[in-house]
């Protein structure tokens, strides 16, 4: 069991630490019939039990509530799905902390656009893959063999 959490403990930090390097993912509202989007997440090392994305007042997901976000890095060697509660983050602190350059310009009115919202994801669990395969595995890929599980990566189910 220990073995167990110390390696759901080391693919959660290679997600975090991918995700820092590529803070992109897909999101959407879970039972909404619209397609998910891409969002630019606002990672904080300090808070791995929450993101956030600025938006528009206007966009699909800001009505908020249960969410699933898809992230793929970009060396294509961690995949998560990604559970949790989108909820309106309102502490101008937060809202001030990731304003860049880069987020002003998608709002006309900058900082003070009145259709300016962000919204924080308050994490639950994910499932994430690390697609790290074996010598053994990519040489069974390449010349079509049947790849064994423990040639292909690693896999976990983590609360976040």
């Amino acid at each position: 069991m220990q073995v167990k959490q110390e390696q759901d403990a080391e693919i959660r930090e290679h997600m975090w630490k991918e995700m820092a390097k590529s803070p992109f993912v897909m999101i959407g509202l879970v039972g909404s019939r619209d397609h998910q989007e891409p969002m630019t997440a606002q990672l904080d090392p300090d808070a791995n039990g929450e993101f956030w994305f600025y938006c528009n007042r206007d966009n699909r997901i800001a009505k908020g509530g249960e969410a699933m976000a898809q992230f793929v890095s970009k060396g294509h060697d961690i995949f998560a799905c990604i559970h949790g509660t989108l909820v309106e983050e309102t502490r101008p602190e937060i809202i001030d902390k990731y304003w860049s350059n880069q987020t002003e310009a998608w709002f006309e009115g900058g900082r003070n656009d009145p259709n300016l919202m962000m919204l924080r994801f308050e994490l639950m669990h994910a499932e994430i893959w690390e697609g790290d395969q074996s010598l053994t595995g990519k040489f069974k890929m390449l010349t079509g063999q049947t790849i064994r599980p423990d040639e292909a990566g690693s896999h976990a189910e983590v609360a976040l």
